[in-house]
């Protein structure tokens, strides 16, 4: 009797394992969006009373040749490659990734993951719209720009919207992955790739250094909190999982 008492309560067990699970990544997650939060707020506080002008304009002024201030640091390559990682974190480029991702997971029906994406990025594209125009923070004038720029300055667009974009797209590429080093994999490159692209913007002169790092912390932080939310209304069966197999 005890082996059918011990076979019943593995399922009973394994649920609650499950729900335990479920329940680590919602706190987590919410934890992780809070600490960005609270570091970005800090930022902002420091940039609107201008405490961060020093350590801002010297990252500048180091990335410049003493001698010519149009001049970056390093060989010609070197600038071209930050123009062409740059274009990573502009709108055609992160729009273009968009459309064919959600028309992907449309097209294998996985409609949830689709309108988790394109909300997660269309809300950001907004939030960092938004953002600009309360900030309305003026462009860097220490060094001569390399590439055109329109808007203003804080927080980031290219860094804010490219975390936004490349994160959601790899956790969802992470949900699907078995091992652990594949999983580890995806995140190091999306991290990577918005890491390279804010670095593009101040060797560009562009923006301020804490403009990309702002950029990097309220991306991460919507990033979170789009996917903290899709958990919890994945658990109340709202909407179906990025990983459904097709035909579900």
């Amino acid at each position: 009797m005890n082996w059918i008492s011990a076979t019943l309560r593995q399922p009973l067990v394994s649920r609650w394992a499950q729900i335990a699970r479920r329940e680590a990544k919602v706190l987590l997650g919410t934890t992780l969006v809070a600490g960005f939060l609270l570091a970005f707020i800090g930022i902002a506080d420091e940039v609107m009373e201008n405490e961060t002008h020093g350590i801002d304009r010297m990252v500048l002024l180091s990335l410049r040749s003493a001698a010519d201030p149009s001049d970056p640091i390093g060989p010609a390559w070197l600038e071209r490659s930050a123009v062409d990682l740059t274009a990573l974190g502009g709108f055609p480029v992160l729009a273009l990734i968009t459309l064919l991702s959600v028309g992907y997971l449309l097209i294998t029906r996985r409609k949830g993951a689709a309108v988790l994406v394109a909300l997660s990025i269309a809300g950001g594209a907004l939030l960092s719209t938004g953002l600009k125009l309360v900030f309305e923070r003026d462009r860097p004038d220490v060094v001569p720009h390399l590439v055109d720029v329109q808007t203003a300055s804080f927080p980031s667009g290219h860094a804010m919207l490219s975390a936004v974009c490349y994160l959601t797209l790899g956790a969802l590429l992470m949900r699907v992955q078995g091992a652990r080093s594949a999983r580890i994999y995806v995140f190091a490159a999306a991290a990577g790739i918005a890491f390279l692209v804010g670095l593009s913007r101040v060797y560009l002169g562009v923006h301020w250094p804490t403009d990309v790092l702002a950029g990097w912390l309220v991306g991460s932080a919507w990033a979170g909190l789009c996917w903290t939310v899709a958990l919890v209304l994945q658990r109340r069966g709202e909407i179906a999982g990025p990983a459904e197999p097709p035909g579900n």
